[in-house]
């Protein structure tokens, strides 16, 4: 999207949709963000009915936008249920087909996928869902690939999140995308969320809350965030944290879903591009401070989880760019 003009971002809601969803898009996408002193998406609710019940039946939504704005949509989030089974809604699978054909990127929370995939839109591509309708959607859909375990699918033009809580990472995921890690961290901190969690790591933890809040990895992470210019291994953090190289791996796992290795690769890449948004020109400067070593390194790490060389990331979200 570019910097000079709104993108538009609908969300279609149906009977039965979960109000949490809804919630999480309004606040990435709906909310005025004045702050950030650049033009915002303009979001729109739409339904095929004037009047929409939502989950269990706990409110309706009145004088929702007609189904057909879901065609005008830059981006288009499809509606979930909290059973997929129920899902048979021929004018929203329809209104999808049109968006798709219109060029709208697509983007689905949680079951939403069900939705992406009655249209079609998902065969042959890869795509996740939650968990406990993993089974379903797989023997439903077979032609599409699915990845049951993943928190969200980035597959370019078509976004899909596994959960609930998931879907508030790909939505911080797609603002990284649009406007670059700063602004998505400014919107994070707003949110007082967690920044990134990488769309690979897994939908659950072993401990989702830890049973001795000192014995946590807050400690050793915050650590490492301090010195991310410095050369760090796996066996420092290790060591930092006390405990043997395995347990650590063990231990990110369970508690953050991914390696000590790959976590600390992200929070490299992160920071080399708000050195990169932040008006760094010498491309060797950023490798070394972010702790990436090498302008290979860097170009490397930074395709791999933006799509984007440094150049391309520095014309699209640097000082000055148009876009």
């Amino acid at each position: 999207m570019t910097r000079g003009s709104s993108h538009r971002v609908v969300m279609i809601v149906d009977e039965g949709s979960n109000p949490f969803e809804m919630g999480v898009a309004t606040e990435l996408f709906g909310l005025r963000r004045p702050e950030l002193d650049r033009p915002w998406y303009e979001f729109t609710l739409c339904a095929a009915t004037p009047s929409v019940r939502m989950h269990a039946g706990m409110f309706a939504l009145s004088d929702v936008a007609p189904l057909e704005v879901a065609e005008t949509a830059d981006t288009l989030i499809v509606p979930n249920r909290p059973d997929p089974e129920a899902f048979e809604s021929t004018p929203v699978v329809e209104a999808i087909r049109g968006a798709a054909a219109n060029g709208s990127r697509l983007m689905s929370f949680c079951t939403g996928a069900f939705a992406l995939a009655a249209a079609g839109v998902l065969d042959g591509r890869p795509a996740t869902t939650h968990w406990r309708w993993a089974e379903l959607f797989a023997a439903r859909f077979p032609a599409v690939h699915l990845r049951p375990d993943v928190l969200y699918v980035d597959d370019g033009d078509v976004l899909t999140a596994a959960g609930s809580a998931a879907a508030l990472d790909l939505g911080l995921h797609l603002i990284r995308r649009d406007h670059g890690a700063e602004i998505a961290n400014a919107v994070s901190r707003r949110l007082v969320f967690a920044a990134h969690r990488d769309g690979g790591q897994r939908q659950f933890v072993e401990r989702p809350v830890a049973t001795v809040p000192d014995a946590s990895l807050a400690p050793v992470l915050a650590w490492a965030q301090g010195r991310l210019d410095t050369p760090i291994t796996v066996a420092d953090l290790a060591d930092r944290a006390a405990m043997s190289p395995a347990t650590l791996h063990r231990r990110f796992q369970a508690e953050l879903g991914t390696t000590p290795l790959a976590w600390l690769t992200d929070e490299r890449v992160t920071l080399a591009c708000r050195l990169i948004e932040r008006g760094e020109l010498r491309l060797d400067r950023v490798a070394e401070a972010s702790g990436l070593g090498t302008q290979s390194n860097l170009r490397v790490q930074l395709r791999r989880r933006t799509g984007l060389t440094p150049t391309a990331y520095r014309r699209r979200f640097g000082p000055g760019a148009a876009s």
